[in-house]
């Protein structure tokens, strides 16, 4: 049995008129990687890697209360070297957890390395910082490197990555605004629920059983974006089955997490199907950005879901162990 979930027209219309006076839309996917600048004739340094939990995540689910508006990020609370709590992100679409400028000055956190940063725009060259502990509820982690990113278009301290997910189960409540992580388990579809497969890729999860009119398209979940992001293999996958579908795109301005300025267009898909779910009425901007390339996705057609379209669920668990998705819908 298919379900069937049609965008929020509400939702939708809001989008579409705050793009088209002018507003800026913002974008995470705050850092897809990172890597030592390292000299040509240097020899190589290992990457930094995540640091490992003080607590054994398989036996101890950590439940946390978050913080969600319209169009905004979902945030947790973060304890930093036993202050705070800070308001960090939680982005699916990065693999790299990373702190404001602000707050790294604010700490007076001890300068790392100088690494380089893959966002959602392009490379660049960006210092770090080391904490000591860092903890989200009763997950704990010592002796992190974190690089540090502007954030002035985002009312956040830092950005929390699937770094620190590794095997895990991600799970937001969007209808209690609850973030919980456990193991990973196996689940089946079923009523009200559907679990999709996905795969590895680049250190995401791709959905791999989604199409648009019976054409593959790859899916992401990027929950650090305002809205869900096409690239151009996908707005011209659309535009061969209607080519009049560009006549209501909408020009928007966006701004990524690390300061950086960009702009697309705004284009409601009528539908998408992910597994036995089908999504109605779909709003995405399109933009070719570097980040598609980095995943080795910029031929391939290609959505990253955002938070306006995960918000229309009642639950989204991400399971990074099992690599797979499972959407709850409301009852009707």
């Amino acid at each position: 049995m298919e379900n069937v979930l049609v965008g929020s027209q509400t939702r939708r219309r809001a989008l579409g008129q705050f793009a088209a006076a002018g507003g800026v839309l913002l974008a995470g996917s705050a850092v897809a990687s990172v890597q030592d600048p390292i000299p040509a004739n240097s020899p190589a340094t290992p990457l930094p890697t995540a640091p490992a939990l003080a607590v054994d995540p398989e036996e101890t689910p950590t439940q946390i209360a978050v913080t969600r508006e319209l169009f905004e990020q979902v945030t947790a609370p973060v304890m930093i070297n036993g202050k705070g709590p800070f308001r960090f992100m939680v982005d699916t679409g990065a693999n790299v957890s990373c702190v404001s400028e602000k707050l790294a000055a604010s700490q007076a956190l001890p300068r790392g390395r100088e690494l380089m940063v893959n966002t959602i725009v392009g490379r660049r060259a960006r210092p770090s910082v080391m904490i000591d502990q860092l903890d989200i509820g009763t997950r704990i982690r010592k002796k992190v490197e974190a690089p540090v990113l502007p954030m002035g278009g985002f009312d956040i301290d830092g950005v929390l990555g699937i770094d620190w997910l590794k095997g895990q189960r991600l799970v937001f409540g969007f209808s209690g605004n609850t973030l919980e992580i456990t193991k990973s388990r196996a689940e089946n579809s079923g009523r009200n629920r559907v679990v999709v497969p996905a795969r590895r890729k680049s250190g995401q999860l791709t959905i791999v059983d989604a199409d648009i009119s019976g054409r593959k398209i790859s899916a992401m979940i990027d929950s650090g974006s305002q809205f869900s992001l096409g690239n151009t293999s996908l707005r011209n996958l659309i535009e061969r089955l209607d080519p009049s579908s560009g006549q209501n795109a909408v020009n928007v301005r966006m701004i990524s997490i690390a300061g950086e300025s960009f702009s697309g267009q705004q284009l409601a898909l009528p539908f998408i199907r992910l597994g036995g779910l089908t999504l109605g009425n779909v709003p995405v901007v399109f933009t070719d950005m570097p980040i598609f390339k980095l995943w080795d996705l910029h031929d391939t057609p290609t959505i990253m879901l955002g938070i306006d379209l995960l918000t229309q669920f009642t639950t989204v668990a991400v399971d990074f162990g099992r690599s797979a998705v499972r959407f709850d819908i409301a009852s009707a």
